[in-house]
């Protein structure tokens, strides 16, 4: 019985999640969900074979099992998104342009509230830029930058499946040294390399511009190098940094060679485990990979 209504509170839990996420499009509330999914999963079939007496085993067991079972399906699953994505025409860096459509912010509170702060902290906005990642899909994303001219903030606008916007920043500052020192919230999945110069931290935790900020300024503080004034427009130094990426990607064999992409799409084989393993982390511990 105790069973039945830790899987009754289970469902409704995660239904309730569901909802409300479609609204507020929450990483965090995605990593709750997901595990409430996996133990909803795991103790109903094994509540199942104890009831109808399907298998003769104890209950945990039998939870660990299905489990395992869970594990498996999933990651057959995402192997299967990962390929579908490297034979896809989707481009995995793609090139922005500036988006004159108008369609720049959502009107939701709490990205209005995101601009407000921007303002009040003396970011003054630069460029607003988008990029079509799928047929009449489009990143959208604002550069901002501070009165010094030496940090940047980029506001990603990602559209979610149930047509929500999750909102992420990236704040950016180079070096006289020549290093470039990023500091994101993203949550989606990289698994290949930066140049050697980037010093990048992600945490998918930190939905919060003003934390995510303060730990971007101890990094710049902790560089040794005094922070250098920005000179590339920010279309121009976003499109660069896709091309070197990609580059460095095809180099060091995250991806493949331009030859070998008809054949065998866009991610080689060792690219594609350290995506999914990223994902993982990502879509369970909210972990992102060290780089």
């Amino acid at each position: 019985m105790l069973d039945a209504y830790v899987l009754f509170g289970a469902i409704v839990a995660s239904l309730v999640l569901t909802q409300i996420n479609q609204r507020l499009a929450s990483p965090i509330l995605a990593i709750f969900n997901r595990w409430l999914r996996w133990l909803i999963f795991s103790l109903g079939a094994a509540s199942v074979c104890r009831q109808f007496e399907l298998i003769d085993r104890p209950f945990w067991a039998l939870l660990v099992g299905f489990a395992l079972i869970y594990f498996l399906v999933e990651t057959g699953y995402r192997w299967l998104e990962i390929h579908a994505l490297s034979v896809s025409p989707m481009p995995l860096f793609p090139r922005f342009a500036v988006n004159s459509s108008g369609e720049e912010w959502p009107t939701h509170p709490r990205s209005l509230a995101l601009r407000e702060w921007l303002r009040q902290r003396g970011f003054r906005a630069l460029q607003s830029l988008k990029a079509e990642v799928g047929p009449g899909i489009y990143l959208r994303t604002s550069i901002y930058q501070d009165a010094t001219g030496t940090l940047r903030v980029q506001v990603t606008f990602l559209p979610q499946a149930g047509g929500s916007i999750a909102v992420c920043h990236t704040f950016s500052t180079q070096t006289a040294a020549g290093d470039r020192i990023v500091t994101d919230n993203l949550f989606l999945p990289f698994g290949g390399f930066y140049p050697e110069n980037w010093f990048v931290e992600r945490h998918p935790w930190t939905r919060s511009a003003a934390s995510l900020l303060k730990r971007h300024e101890v990094r710049v503080r902790a560089a040794g190098a005094p922070p250098a004034v920005w000179d590339l427009e920010p279309l121009g130094d976003l499109n660069q940094q896709q091309h070197e990426v990609e580059r460095i990607n095809t180099e060091l064999g995250f991806l493949l060679p331009h030859a070998e992409r008809d054949d065998h799409g866009k991610i080689s084989h060792e690219g594609r485990y350290r995506v999914w393993k990223e994902v993982w982390q990502l879509n369970y511990l909210g972990l992102a990979a060290r780089y």
